[in-house]
């Protein structure tokens, strides 16, 4: 018996075994592309993070098992490069579970997976139908991005390899056009042309390949410098931002729950009376408990915001009982808005894209588990526009700034500008919050809107309806930063059509697979 486990565990090990000449290139590739993304944020590997993909898929072409030879490229790729970028996940997640580095390990394994169909796919379809990489490799890798963010509970669309370019905005104007996943397209696209002309490098083709890449970024820079010129942009008030800096344990430890309070509520104060804006943003889960079971609370707020008359925007827990028995109740991530004359709305915004795991546990019955602000949120059901002063804004709490598509409807319905919430504390001093602050730049551009965000930690500030950032904040301080907030009144193609590049992506993956199943060897 020890004899065949010896065995199987040989064979298991072989299974994922790959030349040697594979290796560098996957490590490359994982190492270009963490430093495309924040914090690093470098130009250069953004245009070179997909070349070792493309040679290992083109050098995998005379092994005598290639589909078998990819699918384990794929696996390894996928697992060192998204393990090098998502390795705060173990951070992030220990405040929730000391099992944090398994989930951390099962959420690179599932990457692992995808990028092991990733390059088994472009590799059989190039091969079938001998069509060049430079085709299937943008359409596929884009069509990946699209799944990630639409893969049910556990879609989880974080940096999009367009959003590497968003500490260049003036590079990324385009996506006003064809989003953030038209972005990406198109930097595969260049990726790909590179990795194929840099072996010809002296070569009349290849020099002609450099040419037109170069030319590509000089056009992307050109449309930018336009778009800057033609967009008109206008103020539409003065946002106070309260950067309260709670401890990721303290928020939720009773004794410190009037403390915290009083602290927002002075903070607040102190912004109206130093900054006189027309709107006071707490950041997301500020309130530290359930609003409709502290009523002093919700009469501090209101008799604050009367007294001001200064509208302001609270994070916070919002519950709904719908019997009698001990868990027969909904509880949401919600922001409350309570508008000058100290009148809370009738409606308030419930979180819509839940954390996996975090805020819901994918695919099984949150009531299984009696865990109170943990894995059993309930999802929101509407997505209201909230009136003001400064016009018609609506809200997105934490990561549904990686969603494209929830920025975008709002501003379809007519919201004049954007608020985000959130609290990155659980991240540490990691680079996720740098991360998760460039997803705002590519929702700006995509819909010309102007962005408020307020972070319990930071990030806060804003960013403009061309991507520019302004007014930001450094991590765990305890502050207050108001700023004019500035928008557009343009609405784009992207607005009106949606991820449309995204969409033609997975059809024309469809489309290549159905192509290739058709012509056989």
């Amino acid at each position: 018996m020890p004899r065949r486990s010896t065995t199987r565990s040989c064979h298991r090990v072989k299974a994922l075994a790959l030349p040697k000449q594979d290796w560098p290139l996957i490590a490359a590739g994982g190492v270009l592309l963490a430093v495309a993304y924040p914090p690093f944020h470098l130009l250069l590997p953004s245009f070179a993070c997909v070349i070792p993909v493309v040679w290992l898929i083109t050098q995998s072409a005379d092994d005598a098992r290639p589909l078998r030879r990819r699918l384990v490229q794929g696996f390894w790729y996928g697992l060192v490069s998204q393990g090098l970028v998502l390795y705060w996940l173990v951070i992030a997640l220990w405040h929730f579970t000391p099992l944090s580095l398994l989930a951390y390990v099962a959420t690179i394994l599932v990457y692992g997976l995808y990028h092991a169909g990733l390059f088994a796919i472009v590799g059989w379809v190039g091969t079938r139908t001998r069509l060049s990489l430079l085709v299937v490799l943008p359409i596929c890798w884009t069509a990946l991005e699209w799944w990630l963010g639409h893969a049910g509970d556990v879609a989880f669309p974080w940096l999009g390899l367009g959003t590497s370019l968003t500490g260049f905005p003036m590079l990324v104007q385009i996506a006003d056009v064809v989003g953030a996943r038209g972005v990406t397209f198109l930097l595969v696209l260049a990726n790909v042309a590179l990795a194929l002309a840099l072996p010809r490098w002296r070569e009349p083709r290849a020099i002609r390949t450099f040419v037109a890449v170069g030319a590509g970024v000089v056009v992307a820079l050109g449309y930018g410098a336009l778009r800057a010129r033609a967009i008109p942009i206008r103020p539409v008030g003065t946002v106070a931002l309260v950067q309260p800096n709670i401890g990721f344990q303290e928020k939720w430890e009773a004794e410190f729950r009037d403390s915290i309070f009083e602290r927002l509520i002075s903070m607040s104060a102190e912004a109206m009376r130093e900054t006189s804006p027309q709107l006071v943003v707490w950041p997301e889960a500020a309130i530290p408990g359930y609003l409709a079971n502290r009523p002093a609370w919700d009469r501090a707020i209101s008799l604050q915001a009367r007294a001001a008359g200064i509208p302001i925007l609270a994070g916070g827990l919002d519950v709904e009982w719908y019997g009698s028995g001990p868990q027969d109740y909904d509880y949401w991530n919600a922001a409350f808005f309570i508008d000058a004359d100290g009148q809370r709305n009738d409606t308030t915004y419930h979180k819509r894209y839940l954390v996996p795991i975090t805020e819901r546990v994918p695919f099984v019955n949150p009531r299984w588990f009696d865990l109170d602000f943990f894995g059993g949120f309930a999802i929101g059901r509407q997505a209201p526009l909230f009136e003001s002063d400064m016009g018609r804004f609506g809200i997105i709490i934490c990561y549904e700034s990686a969603f494209e598509d929830r920025t975008r409807q709002y501003r379809m319905r007519g919201a004049d500008w954007i608020v985000n919430i959130t609290n990155d504390a659980w991240f540490g001093r990691t680079s996720a919050p740098r991360q998760h602050f460039a997803h705002l730049v590519m929702r700006a551009i995509e819909n010309r809107v102007g962005i408020a965000r307020a972070g319990n930690n930071g990030i806060s500030g804003f960013v403009d309806p061309l991507g520019r950032a302004y007014g930001l904040t450094r991590l765990d301080e305890r502050l207050i930063t108001a700023d004019v907030l500035v928008t557009s009144d343009t609405r784009t193609l992207y607005t009106r059509l949606g991820d449309w590049v995204g969409l033609f992506s997975i059809v024309g993956t469809v489309l290549l697979v159905g192509t290739a199943w058709r012509r056989r060897s």
